[in-house]
């Protein structure tokens, strides 16, 4: 835990251009759990310039081989799967099956990612003339900037990297300076398995180190998972650049839909996991609970009953439900916005912002600790707490009186557009939900959380320009090329035009 870590550029480890180290601290406890060297532009620069030069030999290898690398750091996720649970848990705080389920998740994308390497590539597609094959074929873009989160300190940085890797491009991950820990051992990881110098780059910091990552013209595609003020700026200086693409995964102000015809045991279930799960810290925890008025009575008695005694823990203890958020930073914003809902005078049911000493295990007293917020509201009001994403145990209860019309009015009045959920038995109000929501991930008697590896993870509106994870992945790392060959002797053209050349004689 005493050690400094390096940096991982062009097959080596270096401490780079600067002396500046920074800390991560375990949430729970302030317990630092290592010290790491700041990365620079200059840091950037090498390690871009590692990944440009290493790219051409990289992009030659078969899809195949190039997965062949990645096996290797699948069975080190399997076989390290309790220990790396552990790291995720106290690095950046969610209990502990949540840390475990972390790893699963990424090891789940390793193995899409490489065993899609074998599967068919690319898209036959019909030609009107007989004599005529035309297909897809796509090709790697190039150097992939890879910036993620803190929540999903291992996982996501998968969703980024192995698919990118697979489909020949090279790569340079910034991980999230709060959890500097997971991005060393998933460095370590890939050097274990040997991929070549350049083809994987690490440079750890904090956002002046991504933005240099972003601004370098040689990097060809930014993928991008975090908050929406950052993913709106990289959108911005991306589309400046016709030679640049990037995929963004943002927040959002996700909420479930319980309708009239809901079996309330589900909804209640789904609301609280939907709410309160990771600590609210999930770009698809959910904000709003859309309540209709006939079952919103019972239904508020028995989620508050649970929002009053949800456990709150040291997130190693297997009986903890929500672990303390990831810094005092985010604490302060968390409470912040409780205080605001208060200002704002709606209907305070819940408020744990300030834990009971004995709530708090010992030795823990320093953690950044909080508990469930739970308010209602009235739909129609015009609220900061009621529009503006938390990204904390931050709930508002809003009742509506009507049809499933009148329930997703209520759910697209919002900017953003990552994630919801309905809870309903009539399969009518499911598939109006299903096809007049503004999301990218929408779920049907489930929390609105949870993301399975072959399925596009991602948002509309605020929330995203698209899917930087899964199989959706392939379309912002790649190009493709439409690719049409005569196969006869004579020219002939679709559409009914003319091949025939015509000369003034």
């Amino acid at each position: 835990m005493s050690r400094t870590y390096k940096q991982y550029i062009n097959g080596s480890w270096t401490a780079g251009e600067s002396t500046e180290t920074f800390e991560s601290e375990n949430p729970a406890t302030h317990e630092t759990l290592g010290t790491f060297h700041r990365g620079t532009e200059a840091d950037v620069e090498a390690a871009v310039a590692a990944a440009d030069e290493a790219f051409e030999e990289w992009r030659s290898y078969s899809r195949i081989d190039r997965a062949e690398y990645l096996w290797d750091v699948y069975h080190e996720l399997r076989d390290r799967h309790e220990e790396l649970g552990e790291i995720v848990t106290r690095e950046c705080g969610k209990e502990i099956s949540e840390g475990k389920a972390d790893v699963t998740e990424a090891w789940h994308m390793v193995e899409w990612a490489a065993g899609d390497a074998r599967h068919p590539n690319g898209d036959v597609v019909p030609s009107e003339v007989a004599a005529k094959d035309a297909y897809m074929r796509r090709k790697p873009r190039g150097v992939t900037a890879c910036i993620t989160p803190w929540n999903f300190p291992v996982a996501i940085p998968f969703w980024h990297m192995a698919v990118t890797l697979v489909e020949g491009n090279t790569v340079v991950w910034k991980p999230a300076e709060q959890t500097p820990w997971c991005g060393q051992i998933i460095a370590e990881m890939m050097v274990d398995a040997g991929i070549p110098d350049g083809v994987f780059n690490l440079v750890q910091g904090y956002g002046d180190a991504g933005a240099a990552l972003v601004d370098d013209d040689r990097v060809r595609t930014v993928l991008f998972t975090g908050s929406a003020e950052v993913g709106h700026e990289i959108q911005q200086q991306v589309s400046a650049d016709p030679h640049k693409r990037a995929a963004c995964e943002m927040g959002g102000k996700n909420a479930v839909v319980i309708t009239e015809n809901a079996d309330l045991d589900i909804a209640v279930h789904a609301a609280v996991m939907s709410s309160f799960k990771t600590t609210g810290q999930r770009c698809v925890s959910s904000e709003r609970l859309i309540v209709h008025t006939n079952v919103y009575d019972e239904f508020k008695s028995r989620f508050v009953e649970l929002a009053e005694s949800v456990a709150v823990g040291d997130p190693l203890d297997e009986e903890t439900f929500m672990g303390p958020l990831i810094e005092p930073e985010h604490l302060d914003k968390v409470t912040s916005y409780n205080e605001l809902a208060r200002d704002e005078d709606v209907n305070v049911l819940v408020d744990r912002t300030e834990l009971d000493a004995s709530e708090i295990p010992d030795g823990h007293e320093d953690g950044n600790w909080v508990g469930p917020f739970v308010y209602e509201a009235d739909p129609d009001d015009d609220l900061r707490c009621t529009s503006e994403e938390v990204f904390g145990p931050h709930v508002a209860l809003l009742e509506y009186d009507g049809d499933i019309e009148r329930a997703v009015e209520i759910q697209n009045d919002t900017e953003y557009g990552l994630a919801g959920s309905i809870i309903s038995e009539d399969y009518r109000e499911l598939n109006y939900y299903r096809d007049h929501t503004e999301l990218g991930l929408a779920y049907a008697n489930l929390p609105c959380i949870g993301a399975e590896v072959q399925l596009p993870f991602g948002g509309v509106k605020k929330s995203g320009n698209g899917y930087p994870s899964a199989r959706e992945v392939i379309e912002a790392v790649t190009d493709r090329t439409a690719w049409t060959m005569n196969n006869s002797k004579e020219i002939e053209m679709a559409q009914g035009l003319s091949a025939d050349i015509t000369t003034s004689e």
